[in-house]
């Protein structure tokens, strides 16, 4: 079908409701794209305008982690066009922030994935990228092969951007959306002296850096300890082997199948290692056949890590998050600890997670003296707040969040899975020489600052209206502006709503933490030390929340703490969620 007969009829089928934006961008698609041409001929032929209105009724929106959409044609989708236009913006944004850009140039580095049907691949968009800053003779540092996250930074200070700089990216992308005259043109972009290849001077100066962390490198070097990793046909197998290497530990066994990148991740359902034991299937059977005791996993862009260990009765155990976050925590407090002479030191310590993740950093800081604060939810939080504690002139040692994201080095102001795997490593190691393994180790933690026990989980409902319901029920439990004070026997002590900002435990009952009316947020604190947050996802249909049983050193009886998270859960799910009521679908088993 001709072009031109194709938008007549995209016209005739959206009733001649496509602005003049949309045209520029069909425009686009059948000039630059032949791939995306060739989806929308296909859509229009079939006549399906719902997924027609879908590719190119709004724009996809851009936020504090930028954009997150599935790959396709038109204005809502990911593709050449849209990568155009947002760097457009981005770079217009620039601009106006800083006079000295043309100095001071940006960094661009991209992962192992592709984006069929609709054609290009990472590298492509990085390509892109880079055309756009060269033709407006702004230098672009982009990396010539695959990286891990934690490789590139993000706003000058070296943590993801916050408010209010999302609004303004997102207007100057508004008002840049014609792609300028070069911006296709990577072969000339490619060739240009503005262009730097970064990839071996970062490389270098990463492991470098990271080995201030090293502390026991002659128990590294004799340990006899079995350690296997996956990268999860992610960016990170290569990376992980030196950072085990510039640690002077033996390299980790690599799962061979899923060691080398592949964006069709054809080994996995879903390729994060948070979801648990089925990615790492593999890693158990090559545990098993070298008798390794502990799997170590990154996701495909090597900033997370999950770790598993072998248990005594032959089965794997799979560590939380939070889990995680408390040996990490321990370990790097315990090693700082260790290498300080001077007592007073301890007062310029801190430590931070989110407010959804374990308060087991709370304890420690509470019995070793040292500072512990919370942010919310997402690393752009912790990394921005570590940046300010950094410009005082404090040490900030470790931030975590329970999904699986460790931040060890303060030189990487974001989550960063290639550290933590070196930095676990050496852990393993040293305990290896106590006798000493992991879940042991986890109870010895518990045992001294008390059991900290979550369960974590969430509700899908696709009904905006049901949401809002439900969180209005419980700003309005018994009256106006009324929250509940009980939850079936468990007793409430004080509320959170992070969405009004409104925070019963300070004098003035507003919130500390940054509050948003764009999304939902209310945290409840229990009398018998229990804490759930209840909290909807920016990014999928979904009620998260997250529940922990904080109990005081001392109390040590798993079993009763086990129930007594169990029936705070249960009765949150029956009184604050009533998903039979709502009609909300449990998370799939």
């Amino acid at each position: 079908m001709p072009k031109e007969n194709v938008k007549v009829r995209i016209v005739s089928l959206f009733e001649k409701s496509l602005n003049h934006m949309t045209f520029v961008c069909l425009f686009y698609c059948f000039l630059q794209n032949p791939k995306t041409a060739s989806l929308v001929q296909d859509l229009v032929k079939k006549g399906a305008v719902d997924e027609l209105k879908k590719c190119f009724s709004s724009r996809m929106e851009f936020g504090t982690a930028g954009l997150r959409a599935a790959m396709g044609p038109g204005i809502s989708c990911m593709n050449e066009l849209t990568i155009i236009q947002t760097t457009q913006g981005f770079c217009r944004y620039l601009e106006q922030s800083f006079e000295n850009l043309k100095e001071r140039g940006v960094v661009i580095g991209y992962d192992a994935r592709a984006h069929p049907p609709s054609g290009g691949d990472s590298k492509r968009f990085a390509s892109l990228a880079a055309a756009v800053f060269i033709s407006r003779e702004i230098p672009v540092y982009l990396f010539s092969d695959i990286t891990p996250t934690p490789f590139v930074v993000y706003w000058e200070n070296g943590a993801q951007i916050v408010s209010p700089h999302d609004k303004g990216i997102a207007k100057a992308i508004d008002e840049n959306l014609a792609p300028w005259p070069e911006s296709w043109n990577t072969e000339e972009a490619l060739r240009s002296s503005l262009l730097k290849d970064p990839f071996q001077e970062i490389h270098t100066e990463y492991f470098k850096t990271i080995q201030k962390h090293c502390h026991h490198r002659e128990i590294n070097k004799s340990s006899g300890v079995k350690i296997v990793h996956t990268s999860v046909h992610g960016v990170g197998h290569s990376f992980v082997q030196a950072a085990f290497k510039a640690f002077d530990l033996h390299p980790p066994y690599a799962v061979e199948e899923q060691k080398d990148p592949d964006p069709e991740f054809p080994t996995v359902k879903y390729p994060n290692p948070e979801e648990g034991e089925g990615v790492l299937t593999l890693s158990f059977a090559l545990a098993d056949k070298e008798e390794a005791s502990v799997v170590l996993a990154n996701d495909p862009d090597a900033d997370r890590l999950a770790v598993a260990e072998k248990q005594e009765s032959g089965q794997w155990q799979v560590f939380t998050g939070n889990e995680l976050g408390a040996l990490l925590g321990w370990w790097i407090f315990s090693c700082w600890k260790k290498q300080t002479t001077d007592a007073e030191a301890v007062k310029k310590v801190h430590m931070l997670s989110s407010t959804v993740s374990s308060k087991i950093l709370r304890a420690i800081a509470v019995k070793e003296g040292f500072h512990f604060e919370e942010t919310l939810t997402g690393f752009k939080w912790m990394g921005n707040r570590a940046k300010e504690i950094l410009d005082r002139g404090n040490t900030v040692l470790f931030a975590f969040e329970e999904a699986i994201g460790y931040m060890c080095s303060s030189s990487v102001l974001d989550k960063d899975g290639v550290s933590a795997a070196a930095i676990a490593g050496e852990m393993i190691s040293y305990l290896a020489t106590k006798n000493t393994s992991l879940s042991q180790q986890l109870t010895t933690i518990y045992i001294e600052y008390g059991y900290h026990l979550s369960k974590n989980s969430y509700f899908i409902c696709h009904d905006q209206n049901v949401i809002r319901s439900l969180f209005e029920r419980l700003r309005n439990f018994s009256g106006q502006e009324s929250y509940p004070t009980e939850c079936g026997r468990f007793s409430i002590a004080a509320v959170r709503d992070l969405t009004t900002g409104y925070d019963s435990n300070q004098p003035n009952h507003k919130a500390i933490l940054p509050t948003s009316r764009s999304s939902q947020m209310i945290t409840f604190t229990f009398s018998n030390g229990g804490v759930a947050t209840m909290r909807t996802s920016g990014t999928e249909p979904k009620i998260k929340y997250y529940t922990e049983l904080c109990a005081a050193p001392g109390n040590s009886d798993v079993t009763h703490l086990k129930k007594e998270l169990d029936d705070l859960v249960n009765a949150i799910v029956e009184n604050f969620f009533e998903p039979v009521k709502n009609k909300l679908q449990p998370k799939p088993e």
